[in-house]
């Protein structure tokens, strides 16, 4: 169950904007999901087009990148939690990310012509330990920052959709004139992103900030409170188990259905022109409806509960995968790929709210590796590489029904498992106004 404190009041948008750190935050959020947008929109294509290689194999690149994932995530969720508002992990990030340029200029191809499947292999290593892995990490620390500055976490996640939309479009351009450079300007913005990261200020143990994200009072009293007995009884709370099988159906096929949706997109795009080109642009316009949606997405969520969120999320999936099995012109399949516009904010904020509220708050960034970041990632591993053979066996239509019932068994078995978190406060709320008059 959550710590927190009774009758919170809720943070108000306008008073965020106000605030330095939401800023600051802000900034980490974009420069990052700019790196993600760019290499999760391009990737596909250019392994396809530029690299040579089959769908099995880029199915294997990500597979290899949620594998890598699945066996960091419990230990980055264990770091993260003893370094609290520390750093050192994120700056791992973000190091991997300014060496993206390099990587795939002067390692990553030469290894491909060598042995396909071994690039494959180390690629999606080195992708993972910025992307896949290092998302979890960016993802705590920027929720807890906001917690401990009272402003809500959707709104300065709002800031990773703006980066989101700015990328596709941009990259669109960047691909047109030349796919390579796409790895540069992920080079660039990890750079910017480093430097933003440098000059964050964090709370210190003891201060209003710190205890409002649930630390202690004193820097005595601040152990770490993440063991093997943490992570058994998270494992025994029926909450908890179903929260993880429903992120393995569904937050797991939501990246799977995306990985190669640019290449079903091109086959059967149907006009004059390059179809990444539109297709970015399209993505572009998604992610700034993203944006839009993100803004309201909080109070959505307050009046519903996280997990009906969670489970809406679920069924928006359910609709725009078996929408492209079965309506798969130019114009339809633009339209099931901007419904993902509601997807994304639905499932983030629910995920953060269904946490923190349901599990001890002091351990958020373990709940959530493992919770969420884990259990996704041992869903990818296992659907990338199978659904990647099946795009080459059967189709992607035939694949995307398949999927789609996939999604439909694991969302009713975690329905049953998981509690309603209805009624229970977000942490840290109660003590922003506290923090703002400490400050004053």
């Amino acid at each position: 169950m959550s710590t927190s404190t009774a009758a919170p009041a809720k943070p108000r948008a306008r008073d965020s904007l106000t605030k330095l750190a939401f800023w600051n935050f802000g900034g980490l959020f974009f420069f990052y999901f700019a790196i993600w947008q760019l290499v999760m929109t391009f990737l596909a294509p250019w392994l396809a087009d530029e690299a040579g290689m089959s769908s099995g194999n880029i199915g294997l690149v990500n597979s290899v990148m949620a594998l890598t994932a699945l066996c960091l995530q419990p230990f980055y969720g264990y770091i993260q939690d003893r370094l609290g508002f520390r750093k050192n992990l994120f700056a791992v990030v973000v190091l991997v990310g300014a060496l993206m340029g390099p990587f795939f200029a002067f390692v990553f191809v030469p290894i491909v012509s060598l042995n396909e499947v071994l690039g494959a292999v180390v690629g999606g290593i080195f992708l993972s330990l910025a992307l896949n892995s290092g998302v979890g990490v960016v993802e705590a620390f920027n929720e807890r920052n906001s917690r401990a500055n009272g402003f809500e976490y959707g709104h300065v996640r709002l800031f990773g959709s703006v980066a989101g939309a700015t990328a596709s479009l941009v990259g669109g351009f960047i691909w047109a004139s030349n796919p390579d450079n796409i790895w540069w300007v992920a080079t660039f913005s990890a750079i910017v992103l480093g430097a933003l990261l440098l000059v964050a200020r964090t709370p210190k143990p003891g201060s209003p900030e710190y205890v409002a994200a649930g630390g202690a009072k004193t820097e005595g009293e601040d152990k770490p409170r993440v063991s093997a007995a943490t992570v058994k009884h998270l494992l025994r709370d029926r909450s908890f188990v179903g929260f993880m099988v429903l992120m393995f159906g569904t937050a797991a096929l939501y990246d799977v259905f995306d990985q190669q949706f640019a290449i079903y997109f091109a086959q059967s795009f149907a006009g004059a022109g390059d179809p990444q080109v539109l297709f970015s642009r399209v993505v572009f316009v998604q992610i700034l409806l993203e944006a839009l949606v993100m803004i309201a997405m909080p109070f959505l969520i307050n009046k519903i509960g996280a997990k009906n969120g969670l489970l809406l999320f679920a069924g928006v999936l359910v609709v725009r995968v078996l929408g492209s099995a079965i309506f798969d012109s130019t114009e339809l399949l633009i339209l099931w790929r901007l419904l993902a516009a509601i997807e994304m904010p639905l499932m983030l904020i629910s995920v953060m709210k269904y946490i923190t509220r349901m599990f001890d708050v002091r351990i958020s960034a373990t709940a959530y590796m493992i919770g969420f970041n884990t259990a996704k990632q041992i869903g990818i591993v296992i659907f990338a590489w199978v659904f990647g053979l099946s795009y080459d066996a059967i189709g992607f239509s035939s694949s995307y029904l398949v999927m789609a019932v996939v999604v439909v068994a694991v969302t009713v078995v975690a329905a049953l498992l998981m509690r309603d978190d209805r009624g229970r406060p977000d942490p840290g709320v109660a003590t922003a106004a506290a923090v703002d008059g400490a400050a004053a």
